[in-house]
Order: structure tokens, then sequence, then C-alpha cells
């Protein structure tokens, strides 16, 4: 009977939904745990071990570190892009109004912690960093915001999802425009050729989930040699898969419902393991204080929370948009608090960003920092609003 036990108890925990975020924020304090310990050597070395193959015409070898970040976060882009258009089609992005709010709430989001951060390093060498508050890490947003399970709307994760991949398309384009050293276009050319061909198939009602997603890792492979960031290509394959606006499964609902337990459970964990494998050094803490610093964990603090309030409340006032279904104004503050959560893409812009390692270290703890401040703040508001209700706009 106790072994009957134990295993209703571990389905029911792989079957909750805050299961996932659970295990993401353990894979964090792990990751922190390895980085500080004597551990941490062998697992840097572990992450920059390379793996894969080349030749005069194909060059598939990369760290262990990149294979996560933009092989296995392809995948995690992938699912929240079917989301994304599942929701367009036939859930919560489907009105116009509705569909409008989270993009320009990343564009405000983007905007002034970029402005926040060169106010503080304007005129010096740290300035070339004011791209590293403007992105938002998905994967941590959404399991911050499963965590609070059904106490929150569930267009919440919709909206979520939606302003943080437009997030991330703009931190992708200002790497490729300002801080990416050279391009190749025609690889791009190479992408969007497939890509096409993948809207035909959709077009001429092809289902076969193969005829997608083998094109979709050559668009992986074109995307990621053109000096973009490789996850775009999860997002641009999901939008080319057939759905419908009835209740029949279509091959998006197929490949998203056999996505789900793998991206929650393995992909985003491994991503955490990874990615937060941040060393503890002295001097961190005075270096919270600097121009640096402070631009980087004031722009994601605040200015991530003010930016995607200020555009949601003027497009609401002027009649552009309308908030998502049974959300107040407090769950829009609570959202723009996750927003502030960094991480993955900020850490990768701070590597573009400074030659200087110090800067570099310096710049990861500030948004270690900073990340976990938005997200703390925003679960503790979030959770206070399930207990509010009618909570009205502001004046």
């Amino acid at each position: 009977m106790s072994k009957s036990f134990n295993l209703h108890a571990f389905k029911n925990f792989f079957s909750s939904t805050s299961a996932s975020g659970m295990i993401l924020f353990a894979c964090l304090i792990l990751s922190l745990i390895i980085a500080n310990t004597p551990l941490g050597d062998g697992f840097n070395n572990i992450l920059e071990t390379q793996l894969g193959f080349e030749n005069s015409a194909v060059h598939l070898r990369y760290s262990v570190a990149l294979w996560i970040n933009d092989g296995l976060m392809a995948i995690f882009f992938l699912l929240v892009g079917l989301e994304i258009k599942r929701e367009v089609v036939e859930g919560e992005l489907s009105s116009p109004k509705k569909a409008i709010l989270p993009i320009i709430c990343a564009i405000g989001g983007a905007i002034v912690p970029a402005l926040i951060y060169g106010f503080f390093n304007g005129g010096k060498p740290t300035i070339h960093g004011w791209g590293i508050p403007m992105a938002t890490d998905i994967a941590f947003a959404l399991a911050i915001l499963a965590l609070l399970s059904d106490r929150v709307p569930v267009s919440l994760k919709i909206f979520l999802a939606a302003l943080a991949i437009v997030d991330d398309l703009l931190a992708i384009l200002v790497i490729a425009i300002f801080y990416s050293s050279e391009l190749h276009y025609m690889n791009l050319v190479y992408a969007a050729a497939i890509l096409g061909m993948l809207f035909l198939f959709n077009r001429f009602g092809i289902k076969n989930l193969f005829f997608y997603l083998i094109p979709g890792v050559f668009i992986w492979y074109f995307v990621h040699h053109s000096g973009i960031h490789a996850t775009i290509a999860g997002v641009l394959t999901a939008l080319s898969l057939p759905t419908t606006e009835d209740d029949t499964e279509s091959p998006l609902e197929k490949l998203e419902h056999a996505l789900t337990k793998p991206v929650n459970f393995l992909i985003i964990p491994i991503f955490a393991l990874a990615n937060t494998n941040i060393r503890f050094e002295a001097g961190m803490v005075e270096g919270l204080f600097t121009a640096l610093g402070m631009g980087i964990v004031l722009g994601l603090v605040l200015g991530k929370p003010i930016g995607i309030m200020l555009v949601s409340w003027l497009s609401v006032k002027l009649k552009i948009s309308q908030l998502p279904e049974r959300a107040d104004w407090i769950h829009i503050l609570g959202l723009g608090l996750l927003g502030g959560i960094g991480f993955t893409m900020s850490i990768f812009i701070s590597i573009l960003s400074f030659s200087d390692p110090l800067l570099v270290q310096e710049a990861k703890f500030s948004i270690l920092v900073g990340s976990v401040l938005s997200g703390f703040l925003g679960y503790m508001v979030l959770n206070y609003s399930s207990k509010k209700k009618n909570i009205n706009p502001p004046a």
C-alpha cells in the first residue's frame, strides 16, 4: 500500500501545474551551489566540452552549453510558439485588441530599462551594455507563474508568453544590429526560403508533422549560421504549423501535447542548471552600486514594470487594446515585475558587450540580483492579487 501511495503521490506531483517550476528552481539553486564549490571547475569543463561533427560543408560541432542554449531552447521556443499561434487562432489572442497589448508592452518594457541604464552609464565605457536589461527570460518568468497555479487567470500565462517572445525578438534584433560583428545574409535567405516552403505545405493542407519538423531543423541550422540567435527558428517553425478553430486535434495541438512534459521537466531544468552557475567573488556586492550594477538592477526591477504598466495603461485608455480576460491592473504590475527576470539573454548580451572579464562577472551578478528581486516581487504581487477582487484601473 505504501508503494502504491508513493507512486500515486509521484504522479500527482508531475501532473501539477507548479511541479515544473519547483524543479526549475531546484536546478537553479543546485547550479549556484556547484559553481561555488570545488565542483565548479569540473562542471564548467563539461559545459565547454565540444560535441558534434564538422567537415568542409557542414559545421555542427559546438560546446555543450551552446547545444543547450541554442539547440534545446529552440525546442522550448517551438513549444511557446505553438501555444501563441493556438491562442491567436482560437483563444486569448484571437481579438486584435488583446493581441496587440503584449506587443506594445514588450516594446515599452524594452525601451524604459535601456533608458534607465543609459542614465547611469551615459558617457562611460560601460554604455555599450545598454541592451542588457531589455530582455525577459521567458523560461524563468513562466516558471514563477506556474508556481501560482490557478491563483491567477489562465490568460496571464498566454499574455506573458506573448510578451516575452516579442521581448526576445526585440533582443535578438538588437543583438543582430548593434552587437553582431558580421551577419551572413545568404544563410538568412536559405532559412526564409525553407520557411516559405513550410507555409506552402500548410496552405496545401499537408498535416504530417515530419514535413514541418525536418525542414525546421534546417531553418535552425541556417539561422544559427547567420549570426542571429538560433532560438528564433523554433518560433518561426511553430507559426507554419496548421491548426483549426474547432475542437478537432490539429497537427499543431498534437505536437504541443507531445512537447509539453519533455520541455517542462527536462529541457528547462537543464537550461537552468547550465546558465545560473555564477561564481560569487570578492567585490561583487560593491559592484551592484557602480553605474553598471545600478543600471542593470534598476533597469530590470523598475524599468520593466514601469515600461509595461505605462504603455498598457495608455493603450487601454486610448482604446487601442484591452486587458487579458479576468485580469486587473495589479496583474499587469505583477507581470511587469516578472518581465524583469533577465538571466540568459541578458547574460548573453553582457558577454557581447564587454571584453573585460571583470565587467562581465559584475554584469552577471547584477543580472542575477535584479532577476531574483524581480521574480520575488512579481510572485508576491500576483499572489496578493489572488486575494483581492475588483481592482480598478488607474484614473
